[in-house]
């Protein structure tokens, strides 16, 4: 497997990760997906800068979120600006309890590798709007 392929493979990992945290509305899960200087944009436009930041608002918010559906995440592309900076565009779809789309995010995700970890560094989580 090339370092592409291997870098890919983790950077979908993260995605994975993002997913099950969220579906699993584990606050701490989430939290160690990130850079500790990352900043995260909410998909209403809160800008979060730093750790501690993205931290409050994630403890704040993420355990008493309610839905009574899903939520998946899908990698649709990875940009490599650097072998070690990823630029990584994601699908979010939220479906109902019977599966139909209720909603629906397209997140860009700067990744970089800190000691060969991939890490959510610059988020931008931006809602889209049908019509």
């Amino acid at each position: 497997m090339s370092a592409e392929e291997t870098a890919l493979k983790a950077i979908e990992q993260v995605v994975a990760d993002v997913q099950r945290t969220q579906r699993a509305k584990d606050a701490e899960g989430f939290l160690a997906l990130f850079h500790p200087d990352a900043l995260w944009t909410t998909a209403h436009g809160k800008v979060l800068i730093g750790f501690d930041a993205i931290a409050d608002f994630t403890r704040s918010v993420l355990p008493g979120a309610s839905w009574d559906g899903e939520v998946t995440y899908e990698v649709v592309h990875t940009q490599f600006l650097r072998p070690d900076v990823a630029a990584v565009k994601v699908r979010q779809l939220y479906t109902d309890a019977e599966g139909r789309p209720e909603s629906e995010g397209a997140p860009l995700y700067v990744m970089t590798r800190d000691d060969g970890r991939w890490l959510l560094t610059a988020c931008q989580n931006t809602q889209v709007r049908v019509g």
